[in-house]
């Protein structure tokens, strides 16, 4: 319509002109719908509701006396109630394009006045505080120009003198020295963990090698082996052959000498014991013989005797039997002798030695004077009670 105004939703609509007021203002306010206009009569202008924004660059001298460039900024609009924008219409609606300009200087008076009080380290630490005292200092200016502060923000602090950076030496340094600390260590862990890798590596490389080196060589035994298997091959059928060449020849030798044993030795020792046992018993005959001969001589002897008191015993007594045994007492001699030729001339092997020659002498003369004693004791009562012929040896 043509004199119908809407205004934006972030301007307020002032209209002049009219009686109609419903505050006590010369104009009417109209935000959030329209109105009508007429021409001529009436006047309609638009106000800004808009977020603004002021910023401040201020030096400023401390409690302590240094001087400190301040940087901050202010966001601001104009307020919603029609007192407000009634005020700010008044002051600000030919020269919306200064508010800014306007507003700054208004807190940059309030910020020289806060920071004159505060020291340095206050203003550093409560940047928080600064800006609410600024703006409580500043909120009955702000109210009677209808403005609305939504915040204050300290955005920087430029010391020319370098107390804040004196300040921040110790702290700095430190911070400097535990870096360099902390850099050290971070260089000496990274350093310890090169070596440890390096060293990894190189015991890698030399667990490498000799498995590399173990390898080889063992392949070059094979190969090695592998061209020794002919000749040892060969050697080992060799000493097999040398081998079984020796065992031929060891029973070769231990042929010749069992029949060296059969034919030689044994035949040898046989002849020399048969030549010993030849010799033993030429030897045991020649001492039979004497023993024999001895024997029969003592016994001879001795019949000889008894022989020579039963003749005289005869003779004295007359005894015919007596007599006849004489003959043969005195042939006994030659029957003893004879018998002795005989054992001499026999080639008889005596088995208990002397024992058995005195036992077969003994055997010869004692049936001679066995015939004797039987005429003696059945014939002659004279020559009972006497003593027999004795035989030596017997009892």
């Amino acid at each position: 319509m043509l004199f119908w105004q809407v205004p934006a939703p972030n301007e307020a609509m002032l209209i002049s002109g009219t009686k109609r007021q419903a505050q006590e203002t010369q104009f009417r306010i109209v935000t959030g719908h329209g109105s009508f206009v007429l021409p001529v009569k009436q006047k309609a202008r638009m106000l800004s509701l808009a977020l603004r924004e002021a910023e401040i660059a201020e030096d400023c001298v401390t409690q302590q006396g240094i001087r400190l460039s301040v940087r901050a900024v202010c966001v601001f609009k104009v307020g919603d109630d029609a007192v407000s924008i009634a005020n700010a219409a008044r002051r600000f609606l030919s020269e919306q394009d200064r508010m800014e300009e306007l507003v700054g200087r208004i807190f940059a008076g309030h910020l020289r006045s806060i920071v004159g009080g505060l020291t340095v380290e206050q203003i550093i630490r409560e940047r928080s505080r600064v800006a609410q005292e600024v703006m409580a200092g500043s909120h009955s200016e702000m109210e009677k120009l209808g403005i609305v502060v939504d915040a204050l923000q300290i955005q920087e602090i430029e010391d020319a003198t370098g107390y804040i950076n004196n300040l921040a030496a110790p702290h700095a340094a430190a911070v400097a020295s535990q870096a360099r600390i902390a850099q050290a260590r971070a260089d000496q862990e990274a350093s310890e963990r090169e070596q440890q890798a390096a060293a990894l590596k190189a015991e890698y490389e030399r667990d490498t090698a000799i498995k590399r080196a173990g390898f080889l060589a063992e392949t070059e035994q094979y190969n090695a082996r592998a061209a020794q298997a002919g000749p040892l091959a060969q050697a080992r059928a060799s000493h097999d052959v040398i081998e079984e060449q020796t065992a031929l020849a060891e029973r070769q030798a231990q042929l010749a000498a069992q029949r060296l044993e059969a034919e030689v030795r044994r035949p040898a020792d046989a002849e020399a014991y048969r030549q010993r046992t030849l010799a033993e018993a030429a030897r045991d005959q020649a001492k039979f013989a004497a023993d024999g001969s001895a024997y029969a001589e003592r016994t001879l002897a001795q019949a000889q005797a008894d022989a020579n008191t039963a003749r005289a015993l005869s003779l004295r007594d007359g005894n015919q039997e007596l007599i006849a045994a004489n003959r043969v007492v005195e042939n006994l001699p030659a029957l003893a002798d004879a018998a002795a030729r005989g054992m001499a001339g026999a080639r008889l092997t005596v088995l208990n030695g002397t024992d058995g020659v005195n036992s077969m002498a003994a055997g010869l003369v004692g049936q001679g004077l066995a015939i004797l004693d039987s005429l003696r004791n059945t014939k002659d009562p004279a020559v009972d009670g006497k003593r027999s012929l004795r035989v030596p040896g017997n009892p």
